[in-house]
């Protein structure tokens, strides 16, 4: 599966963004975003199950940022409002191929694929 992450860019403290991540060449169970700021680990921000639209957000991400599906596009948009400077980071989508359990959505491995990713700079 090939996935093509769009819309970083930069934005001020209490902006928005939404990056989207357009899948193809395959089937997918389930979708996550990752973060990784510089000079630290790839990060969990969310995952999200097609079969029943199981949405799973980090705790720092929760009630700013919303994931949305666009099944025509096999897309996933990445929804993100009052962006703080700890946002900043470049954001990977990833897709699973196999069984999505839920309780493993952070977890990387749980994905097959992965995207380029797109950085998103938070400016204050």
């Amino acid at each position: 599966v090939q996935l093509q992450a769009s819309g970083g860019g930069l934005v001020q403290v209490g902006g928005s963004l939404r990056l989207s991540c357009a899948a193809s060449g395959g089937r997918t169970t389930g979708m996550g975003w990752f973060r990784q700021a510089p000079g630290q680990e790839r990060e969990y921000v969310a995952g999200f199950r097609w079969r029943d639209n199981a949405i799973y957000y980090a705790d720092s991400v929760k009630g700013r940022f919303t994931v949305s599906r666009d099944n025509t596009k096999s897309t996933v948009h990445l929804q993100m409002t009052n962006l703080k400077p700890e946002d900043t980071a470049v954001y990977y989508c990833a897709a699973s191929q196999r069984s999505f359990i839920t309780s493993w959505a952070k977890r990387t491995e749980t994905y097959d694929d992965w995207g380029q990713g797109t950085l998103v700079t938070v400016s204050s």
